[in-house]
């Protein structure tokens, strides 16, 4: 369950409350009963960390080119190779 930031707006209290997606939006403000208690919108509380993932997407600060892939280089599959033909007026099974 997420934990949403609220905030009064008549008294200033605050307050983290953890609640369910489908819950009703709290406004009352548990401190002095007014019905200014809001939601406010706060930063992501995680990062992605580890190979491959930086703070801003990008090394260095820089962005990639357009037209080229981010991430290790893609290689091809080499195409299959066509089947021996069969001599002619023989069926291959012998």
């Amino acid at each position: 369950m997420p934990i949403y930031a609220y905030r009064c707006e008549a008294c200033g209290f605050a307050k983290d409350v953890l609640q369910k997606v489908s819950d009703p939006q709290l406004t009352v403000c548990p401190e002095c009963g007014k019905e200014s208690f809001k939601k406010q919108v706060t930063a992501a509380g995680f990062q992605l960390k580890g190979s491959g993932w930086y703070v801003t997407d990008f090394r260095g600060g820089t962005p990639p080119a357009t037209g080229t892939a981010s991430g290790p280089a893609k290689t091809e599959a080499a195409p299959a190779a066509a089947p021996a033909p069969t001599p002619a007026g023989g069926s291959g099974d012998n």
